[in-house]
């Protein structure tokens, strides 16, 4: 049983991150373009093991960009795995996970961890974590198909991202436009708003 607390995961941009320089993350999760500069905010962190992705944050293909694929995400979920056992093993977890914004693929990623720590708990309690944790989230629905697929869901995770979606247009409706300008229209579509 994990004995990591919510108040210990976090989830931001990296704008955001010298807001968080103070908090003694153990671990830190990076998911960044990858042509994006090494980020210099982390000189100011206490010692902690980080983890860097790169992939654009897209859910279709495009010429010249890199889309999460399987092998990330199998290696994200490897990465909540370690840090889910260390915690379980009385280690102390402070997790941070970044990615551009932290809207879409460290939310993602966040999830995955979740799913993992809270193995046994109904998919709705998991992404009303994620909304606790950061209420922007919208995570990349190619990342949590195969968050889905790896954890053997069995396509619940991605049907619970639907009403999920749902949420948050109702929170900002201007995050559809947002999601739609950038090529994201396909999962607003997905979107089922609460009756």
């Amino acid at each position: 049983m994990t004995s990591i607390a919510l108040t210990d995961l976090a989830i931001c941009g990296i704008d955001e991150l010298p807001d968080h320089n103070r908090r003694s993350y153990t671990h830190v999760v990076s998911l960044i373009d990858p042509d994006w500069p090494d980020i210099t905010a982390f000189e100011t962190f206490d010692t902690h093991e980080r983890i860097i992705f790169r992939c654009h944050d897209i859910i279709d293909p495009l010429p010249g960009m890199t889309p999460p694929g399987e092998e990330l995400v199998r290696d994200v979920l490897e990465v909540g795995k370690n840090i889910s056992e260390s915690s379980a093993n009385g280690e102390e977890v402070r997790l941070l996970i970044h990615c551009r914004k932290g809207v879409s693929r460290s939310s993602a990623a966040m999830l995955s961890v979740l799913c993992q720590i809270y193995r046994d708990e109904p998919v709705k309690t998991l992404y009303d974590r994620l909304r606790l944790i950061r209420p922007q989230a919208w995570p990349n629905s190619v990342m949590v198909g195969f968050i889905d697929d790896q954890l053997g869901y069995q396509g619940a995770l991605l049907e619970g991202l639907c009403p999920h979606y749902g949420l948050r247009l109702l929170a900002n409706p201007r995050t559809g436009e947002w999601m739609t300008a950038n090529g994201r229209g396909r999962e607003v579509e997905m979107a089922v708003l609460p009756a």
